[in-house]
């Protein structure tokens, strides 16, 4: 609000606050507000609760979260689960659905532990990212709690990658097409 606004605006409140306190008949206030003074008044007041909207905005704004991500960098849909171990012991969760060339957050927040793990699924094409770390999985959207006796208890156990974050609060993976000639199993 510039110098030229806030006075008309002061000038405006001065003149309107003495018509309101006398008991000025609404048709005398309604007159006011059709005058130069009454736009003056509007206008400011506009003008100021534009500013006190933003301050608000800004103050109650919040700040960008870390998140664990994943990009898949193919050319097909990918499903992917990811394991990990917090303070209430390991799991795992699944599924994301990621189209192709597209990031999408896996776990939102500072990640859980150092050490993430990720196993993954070429829906079009067949195949999978895959490691030696073996972890409970389901065919639906699943979250699972540690990850002994898979087959006992009703999963899958299926091998996941581990992806070894050191001491980030944010980590994004990156699947690519494997090379001509290779498997994308690790």
């Amino acid at each position: 609000m510039s110098r030229h606004d806030l006075s008309a605006w002061s000038r405006a409140l001065s003149a309107t606050l003495p018509l309101i306190a006398l008991g000025t008949p609404a048709r005398a206030i309604k007159t006011y507000a059709n005058s130069t003074a009454g736009r003056a008044w509007s206008a400011a007041r506009t003008q100021v609760a534009a500013a006190a909207s933003l301050t608000i905005l800004l103050a109650t704004a919040t700040p960008a979260v870390a998140d664990l991500k994943m990009c898949n960098s193919t050319s097909s849909r990918i499903g992917v689960s990811v394991g990990y171990q917090d303070d209430k012991g390991w799991a795992t969760e699944g599924w994301w659905t990621i189209s192709p060339q597209t990031c999408e957050p896996l776990l939102k927040g500072a990640l859980p532990s150092q050490f993430i793990y990720i196993h993954a699924v070429d829906y079009d094409r067949g195949g999978e990212w895959a490691g030696a770390n073996q972890m409970c999985t389901d065919d639906k959207s699943f979250v699972i709690r540690g990850v002994d006796e898979c087959d006992k208890r009703g999963y899958k156990r299926s091998g996941f990658f581990e992806v070894n974050t050191g001491d980030a609060k944010e980590w994004t993976i990156r699947l690519t097409d494997p090379e001509p000639g290779s498997s994308k199993k690790e």
